[in-house]
């Protein structure tokens, strides 16, 4: 039998589940480090995936709830757009990706982890960064701990 270590996600499996919006309850505190948020815009935000694809997997959010890209006021549109221009510099500058994945998830049907908050997500790539582990056992290997990426990140932002 084959095992893998995540002694982080016991957290997440035993923990109460969060009520209300993730984003929205991130964004009303002041614990930046603690919440992931590396960045706070006049419209929107940049916070990290707690449970990421890649090492470096941020996403850009509205500071309004709002759930669908299509309500957003344009302002608002431009804003996050800058924010994603942005968060692959930083990327490029500080993990040197060698591509991305950039998209939108919004309904259940597509994927959406949180369906009333609509968010981008911006998933940095290295070539060869999926492996056996991914194709095997459908697991992600994460190389580094969410607050590792998080501190060098944030001094870019």
């Amino acid at each position: 039998m084959k095992q893998v270590w995540a002694p982080w996600r016991i957290e997440y499996i035993e923990g109460e589940k969060e009520k209300g919006c993730i984003f929205c309850n991130r964004l009303s505190q002041e614990k930046d480090r603690e919440n992931l948020i590396l960045f706070r815009g006049k419209r929107a935000f940049i916070i990290m995936n707690r449970f990421p694809y890649n090492s470096g997997h941020l996403m850009v959010a509205p500071n309004e709830h709002i759930g669908a890209l299509e309500e957003l006021p344009l302002e608002v549109v431009t804003e996050m757009m800058e924010l994603v221009q942005k968060s692959m510099k930083v990327l490029k500058k500080v993990m040197n990706p060698h591509g991305f994945n950039i998209g939108v998830n919004q309904g259940k049907a597509a994927g959406a982890g949180v369906e009333d908050h609509v968010h981008i997500h911006i998933v940095p790539r290295w070539v060869g960064d999926t492996n056996f582990m991914t194709t095997l056992s459908e697991v992600r290997v994460i190389p580094e701990h969410l607050l590792s990426t998080y501190d060098k990140l944030k001094e870019h932002f």
